[in-house]
């Protein structure tokens, strides 16, 4: 680790990447050094190439990762033969040592795609979906194993398993993929108290700040404290500097605002909430430079936690120890209590993120609030009301948008991702709502087979306002892959054809 801690600091990563000799400054920040970095650095100081010499001397001296599921693919047919064939060229190898960036995970693993060659941490969640789906819970269990031994090492799981990803997290699901793997693997008194282990650690990650109280501050690290002495969660990053994988465009952003170092921070933990970017986070949605992330209580974060807090108390129930299992369900059920006085809205029959400054409900309205629906939070009637504007104002005919507002940031409209229809889905079935549930699958399988018909891959992301035109927005091109994508698409098949076994098996 050390290697990296190094290298965002020297001249020859600060003079590479302000060059712009790469169009994605991550290409740089994952480059593994050929020889011993102070070797490298010494010899960029005494020569000091530019322009043609210096790329010239980097690829001299640094080595790149090719990504084999971009290579030449048969003729696929059809959408499903496509994720079939992916799953063996997004899986990766386990390693021992760190390779640049790379953080060592001591089990196989699944990675996104693309520009994303490192596990990701809520990717693997969705991803897992069509994994299950493909009879490969091997992989499945080796990365909830490699979810186990990076809380072991670092506390939490990092946004993936690259150095510069360790100072924030993600979206957490480790709860969620325990939860898939909970009647194959509950029975295993070892495996079960390994991963409870596991989840009590997250848990205090996130938790760090709880001491926090009405006369200190509102908000310490992830923790902030509500009006009624409650405490929710927010998103947060304790770093101050540019990140090294986007290190030319937060510089060049900071350049805009006063206050640089408060700037990076906000725009760190955009990215710790996986929605990077989004008007969520935005004071003027056209305007990222009006970032401000860590004045807002995210409600699908405090959904999830409300998961996590709600595993580990089933996790200690099946270990006997019940005193404990009240103690965490009871912090799920204040939880959700506190989402549901300070996120529900009467008026808009939605659950919305709150602004830190005022507690007062912001007014974007995202797929963030089917979270709670998801985490089945909600009543029946707050159900129907989601269901409702779901179907009325977020379905679009390719699938949801993830905001109502339309902006050139990639988390908003007219893009749709596919955890989020897996979020608003998995809430619909789960409040009996399956006419629509099967409405926005059929929608987003029609995006998805569109754009294979186009182009022969899946993607990251899909414009499910216009179908045939790829989507766009975001700090770099739109990614071919994909995890997530082809997770969630293989369990929509699934769904909308259950009685078949597996399509991609």
């Amino acid at each position: 680790m050390q290697y990296q801690s190094n290298f965002y600091s020297t001249e020859i990563f600060k003079a590479v990447q302000s060059a712009g000799l790469f169009s994605d400054s991550k290409v740089f920040a994952d480059a593994i050094a050929k020889i011993p970095l102070a070797e490298i650095e010494n010899q960029y100081v005494m020569q000091k190439p530019t322009g043609e010499a210096l790329l010239r001397f980097v690829h001299a001296h640094f080595d790149f990762v090719a990504n084999k599921e971009l290579d030449a693919l048969p003729d696929f047919t059809s959408a499903q033969q496509y994720i079939s064939a992916l799953w063996s060229r997004l899986s990766r190898k386990p390693s021992t040592v760190a390779k640049g960036s790379l953080l060592p995970l001591p089990h196989p693993y699944v990675v996104p795609g693309g520009r994303f060659n490192e596990i990701y941490y809520w990717d693997s969640y969705f991803t897992a979906l069509g994994l299950l789906d493909a009879n490969r819970s091997d992989l499945v269990e080796g990365m909830l194993d490699n979810f186990v031994s990076l809380i072991d090492r670092i506390g939490h799981v990092p946004n993936g398993n690259r150095d510069y990803y360790q100072s924030r997290s993600q979206p957490p699901v480790t709860a969620l993929m325990v939860d898939l793997l909970w009647q194959e693997k509950s029975h295993d008194e070892q495996w079960l108290s390994r991963v409870t282990q596991a989840l009590l650690k997250e848990h205090q990650f996130w938790q760090t700040g709880e001491g926090l109280s009405c006369t200190d501050k509102k908000a310490q690290y992830r923790v902030v404290i509500m009006p009624c002495g409650g405490k929710l969660n927010r998103y947060w990053d304790p770093l101050a500097a540019p990140r090294p994988e986007s290190f030319i465009e937060d510089i060049e952003l900071a350049a805009a605002v006063t206050d640089s170092e408060t700037f990076y921070q906000h725009i760190r933990a955009a990215c710790e909430s996986g929605w990077d970017f989004s008007s969520r986070w935005l004071a003027n949605a056209d305007d990222l430079a009006s970032i401000r992330t860590t004045d807002i209580i995210p409600v699908d974060l405090n959904a999830l936690l409300v998961l996590l807090e709600s595993q580990i108390a089933r996790c200690f129930e099946k270990l006997n120890e019940l005193t404990q299992a009240q103690y965490y369900a009871n912090l799920a059920s204040n939880r959700s209590a506190l989402i549901q006085k300070y996120c529900w809205c009467d008026k808009k029959g939605w659950f919305f993120d709150v602004d830190l400054n005022d507690y007062a409900r912001t007014t974007v309205e995202s797929l963030a609030g089917v979270v709670p629906m998801f985490a089945e939070l909600v009543t029946p009637e707050q159900a129907e009301h989601i269901g409702k504007k779901l179907e009325a104002e977020f379905l679009q005919q390719g699938g949801l948008v993830s905001t109502l507002v339309t902006t050139s940031q990639q988390w908003d409209s007219p893009n749709g991702w596919a955890p989020l229809q897996w979020f608003a889905v998995s809430g619909l079935r789960a409040y009996g709502q399956n006419q629509l549930a099967n409405k926005i699958m059929q929608a987003w399988l029609y995006a998805v087979e569109t754009g294979f018909e186009q182009i022969g891959c899946l993607l990251e992301k899909y414009n499910v306002v216009e179908p045939d035109k790829q989507a766009s927005g975001g700090e770099y091109v739109v990614q071919q892959g994909f995890g997530w994508t082809n997770g969630v698409t293989s369990r929509f098949y699934r769904l909308l054809v259950p009685e078949v076994d597996s399509p991609l098996a």
